[in-house]
């Protein structure tokens, strides 16, 4: 998925210091993707509080909601995009010439390196979408890297009050086969009603846990629908509790990235001057010319790409 924003902010990013709790939650924002009649997001990646987790650099989940997506092909640098989906059916494209159908269960992991482009458009009939869109910075050893896309089978395991989905890296004995760059995690987990399932994790992975149905708690702590609960290094455990319905999160984690970053739009880069020449040849190669032999290729599509905004008027800074 594209962040269609028309004027992506330029948030001023500091991590900031983890409660005495060792919880931190991150509210959403709202944010409509593509025009009036757009779907609706909810984005707890990044905000001012927090930039990144592990290499996890963006969230968006959005739905169950009766919709159709129309992603035109838009473009992506130094990243990879997961796609989650809890219903719906979504068809990739992109420029390597992969043609994908993103369904529940299973992970569509597109991996841009050094450039890529992609369209993702449900079926004709609207239908019910819910999941969630997840970017993962590239580190600088991967990230100038040739793209390329898979589609994989999550790893499902069965824990004590409730169920298993990894769709990366490795959780309760399970592990994914799905190819990261740097040491990650991420799952889906269903509690049972009233259940509490305790999670051994690596205590050198940050942690977050996004709530996508049900009263839950992380560690202790309340954490709302759409709210992402970050735990920071330090913790063996994660204790996930659900209430009377039962619930739904995905959990992600990962090492601390330790590399800044510079994210504006689609692209990740690390510099100011990096970003504008992403968006230069996105411009002048795809937009304009349609040159298959550029950066970012072209996507079998019948209609046309997006446009890139305008770059702000000040200088984009690196976070991280």
């Amino acid at each position: 998925m594209s962040n269609l924003e028309k004027d992506p902010h330029e948030l001023e990013l500091a991590d900031a210091p983890t409660p005495a709790s060792g919880v931190e939650i991150l509210e959403p924002r709202e944010v409509p993707l593509g025009g009036p009649r757009a779907m609706t997001v909810r984005r707890t990646l990044p905000q001012r509080g927090r930039s990144l987790i592990g290499a996890w650099c963006f969230i968006d989940h959005y739905g169950p909601e009766t919709t159709r997506m129309v992603v035109p092909p838009h473009p992506h640098t130094g990243l990879q995009t997961v796609s989650w989906l809890f219903s719906g059916d979504i068809e990739h494209r992109d420029s390597v010439g992969s043609l994908a159908r993103v369904r529940p269960s299973e992970l569509n992991l597109m991996t841009a390196g050094h450039g890529i482009a992609h369209s993702e458009v449900s079926s004709v009939q609207p239908t019910l979408l819910h999941g969630a869109q997840l970017w993962v910075a590239l580190p600088d050893a991967a990230r100038d890297g040739e793209p390329f896309f898979e589609n994989v089978a999550a790893s499902p395991a069965e824990v004590a009050g409730g169920r298993l989905q990894v769709f990366i890296g490795t959780l309760a004995g399970v592990t994914s086969s799905a190819r990261v760059f740097s040491p990650l995690l991420g799952a889906q987990l269903d509690v049972d009603a009233g259940a509490t399932v305790t999670l051994d994790v690596d205590p050198s992975f940050e942690h977050g846990v996004l709530v996508d149905a049900g009263d839950v708690s992380v560690n202790g702590t309340t954490v709302q629908p759409a709210h992402l609960a970050f735990v920071d290094t330090g913790h063996d455990r994660l204790e996930i509790t659900a209430g009377p319905e039962g619930a739904r999160v995905l959990i992600i984690g990962g090492t601390p990235f330790g590399e800044q970053i510079v994210m504006w739009w689609n692209f990740i880069g690390r510099t100011h001057d990096e970003i504008v020449q992403y968006r230069d040849d996105w411009q002048s190669q795809v937009i304009d010319g349609g040159d298959a032999d550029g950066r970012f290729g072209t996507v079998d599509y019948d209609g046309s790409a997006l446009p890139a905004p305008e770059l702000p008027a000040i200088r984009l800074k690196p976070r991280g």
